[in-house]
């Protein structure tokens, strides 16, 4: 008799189940502690925003007695206000770094699990994402990206066999979420865009540690997962290269809060601000943003629910204008920028009402042509690719994409081009421009060179103690005891 064919979910529980720290790459190894440090710095920000407080009403705080009930609070709090850490593909860090906190915690592992824990998820999370990167969803409206990384953050701190993954991942992927633009925009349900999921996986981790059981070809079956949430699937993402191609090392880094290309503007504003004959914001008449496609699609759908003042609070972090005039104005852009008084500031509608959005078609081609958000999804693609690029951009996708080329075979030169160039106008005529074409903190060479500091400023930044970054820069020589005490000192504010 022929034995049946592994399917995707098995033959990715079978590999990750069994990855620890030394099959990993120290280069790879050192982005994940950053990970950490970074998610931490995001969770502590939403702590202190009054969405969070909210959400803590509902369901507690974030160091929980049930580590299953920590997790959601975990991922939640750390990613309505986009300082969340992305990757080819996907948000991640909402459950690949926080469901391995809570558990790392209550289950007593050393760092060196904590790290493999956060990798394995990234390495699952990622490539099921990828694999349904050309549909209706990305970003943090892919809910599938945190059932996943759930769910495998989750068994792998509890060291469960391979089986258990892929019943688990089963059930997750069943009854996934689909979210719905409007409500994700139209009030504060985008609090709840990781909470929801992370929840669900951690039901779905219980359900099969009892023994129930799930269909184990759920993402590649003629009417499972990727036929349904793919415009054009990509089942070979899931176990393309693996031990070889690491998204780990896409991973992009949230130094301030923000939407999809909202970080390169932000910095040029910033950059512009920083001149020695920056002629202050009173008299500025236009201030024009250039940049992908992508980021005018993004800045089209919060506009939709652009209220001045009343914008809602989960609306903000997505809004270029917003962001743009308050860094002009106040030199910097903070979670405090997000809540009132600042929300309530008529100087910044006012500048923000300046603000125009202009595409650079070079930009969107460059964008296309980095790993992330989805250019390597199109190479994967090929030819297949063409529809779901249509669909997103119209006929102009044919002269700005071109030829793909083919994917790349591994990922330790990365970048992601969310670029943009900010031009600023005055009444007196004068102008001052600056241009980005990799956010500070996206992945490129800059970041792979400094994320670590980058990291620990981000850190220190929202309150977090300096000796606690410092500390999760070696964390692969934790101990039990010393892994809790930091995750405890990590998210204990105020």
């Amino acid at each position: 008799m022929t034995a049946a064919p592994v399917s995707l979910t098995g033959e990715l529980a079978a590999w990750a189940s069994g990855l620890r720290l030394d099959d990993i790459p120290d280069r790879v190894i050192d982005l994940a502690k950053s990970q950490i440090v970074s998610q931490l710095a995001a969770i502590r920000a939403g702590l202190t925003h009054p969405l969070g407080a909210k959400l803590v009403r509902a369901f507690g705080g974030p160091l929980q007695a049930d580590p299953a009930r920590s997790a959601p609070v975990l991922a939640a709090l750390g990613s309505w206000l986009n300082l969340d850490d992305t990757a080819y593909a996907g948000h991640l860090s909402n459950s690949t770094v926080a469901v391995p906190l809570a558990f790392a915690r209550a289950g007593r592992l050393d760092g060196a699990a904590l790290l493999g824990a956060v990798v394995a998820a990234n390495e699952c999370a990622a490539r099921v994402t990828a694999a349904a990167t050309l549909g209706p969803f990305r970003g943090q409206t892919a809910a599938h990206t945190s059932l996943v990384g759930a769910v495998t953050g989750r068994l792998h701190c509890a060291g469960a066999p391979a089986r258990e993954w892929g019943q688990a991942l089963g059930l997750a992927l069943t009854m996934p979420p689909w979210t719905l633009m409007h409500g994700f925009l139209g009030g504060e349900a985008r609090l709840l865009s990781a909470f929801t999921p992370v929840r669900t996986a951690m039901d779905a981790c219980d359900a099969a540690a009892a023994g129930v059981t799930s269909a184990p070809d759920i993402l590649e079956h003629p009417q499972g997962f990727l036929t349904r949430f793919a415009t054009v699937p990509l089942p070979e993402a899931v176990t393309a290269g693996l031990g070889r191609r690491w998204h780990t090392e896409t991973l992009s880094f949230k130094v301030r809060p923000g939407g999809p290309g909202i970080d390169s503007a932000v910095d040029c504003a910033l950059e512009i601000r920083r001149q020695g004959d920056f002629a202050g914001v009173d008299s500025i008449t236009e201030v024009e943003v250039e940049t992908s496609y992508y980021t005018m699609h993004a800045a089209r759908l919060a506009s939709e629910h652009d209220h001045g003042p009343r914008t809602p609070a989960s609306v903000l972090p997505l809004s270029v204008p917003y962001a743009v005039a308050t860094a002009l104005i106040e030199g910097d852009l903070t979670v405090a920028d997000f809540a009132a008084p600042a929300t309530d500031d008529v100087r910044r509608w006012r500048l923000a009402e300046r603000v125009r959005l202009v595409e650079d078609p070079l930009m969107t081609r460059d964008l296309l042509h980095s790993e992330a958000p989805f250019g390597e999804a199109l190479r994967q693609a090929g030819d297949r690719g063409a529809k779901w690029l249509h669909g997103f951009m119209g006929a102009r996708a044919d002269l700005l994409l071109a030829t793909p080329g083919e994917p790349v075979p591994d990922f330790r030169y990365a970048t992601k081009h969310t670029g943009a160039r900010v031009t600023v106008r005055w009444a007196d005529g004068r102008s001052a421009s600056a241009r980005r074409d990799i956010p500070v903190g996206a992945a490129g060479p800059d970041t792979r060179a400094r994320h670590r500091a980058l990291v620990r400023a981000k850190f220190t930044a929202v309150g977090g103690e300096e000796k606690v970054a410092d500390a999760c820069a070696e964390l692969e020589s934790a101990g039990p005891d010393q892994v809790a005490g930091l995750l405890t000192e990590a998210l204990t504010v105020g």
